[in-house]
């Protein structure tokens, strides 16, 4: 899905074999340590616009400030998204800083991708991973996003933040 929006939110993950199974292994990263994540989040900085925008396609229920890696060059990556695609929307996330505004136009555009890549092959592909309802839930999401062109709000009935928020 990162990839399907063009911004590369996640670092490269694939399927492995283990001695426990089939799991996902994720390139390490080593983020700048000079980057002060708290005022990145509470400071709405931009660099983080688009992990919002990500974080409501997935349906992540649990962006915390400790996900969030800086690097020295200005990107930013998103790890730890066990708890996403639900069928419910239970959006969670401290990146709440732009909700209910409207969608730059390279948010919409990334948006527009992922609705194209899900009626191609990323659909099928995603089925074998998901369940056929979280596929068809997330592309209903992309499309609510589209008409909306507005990021989301958080819903009274579901806790906003995730705890602990760092």
């Amino acid at each position: 899905m990162s990839e399907a929006t063009g911004w590369g939110i996640v670092p490269p993950t694939v399927l492995r074999e283990g001695p426990f199974g089939e799991g996902m292994v994720q390139q390490w990263i080593h983020a700048d340590p000079g980057v002060d994540l708290v005022a990145m989040v509470v400071g709405d900085d931009p660099r983080l616009r688009r992990m919002a925008v990500f974080d409501a396609i997935v349906n992540n229920t649990d962006r915390k400030g400790g996900h969030l890696l800086p690097m020295p060059d200005g990107h930013v990556f998103g790890v730890d998204h066990g708890v996403t695609f639900s069928t419910v929307p239970k959006l969670r996330t401290v990146l709440w800083g732009w909700m209910g505004t409207p969608f730059e136009p390279d948010e919409i555009e990334g948006l527009e991708r992922v609705r194209a890549e899900l009626t191609g092959d990323l659909g099928p592909r995603l089925r074998e991973l998901l369940a056929p309802a979280e596929v068809t839930v997330t592309k209903r999401r992309v499309a609510a996003l589209l008409r909306s062109g507005r990021f989301p709000r958080p819903r009274r009935d579901w806790p906003a933040i995730p705890w602990p928020a760092f």
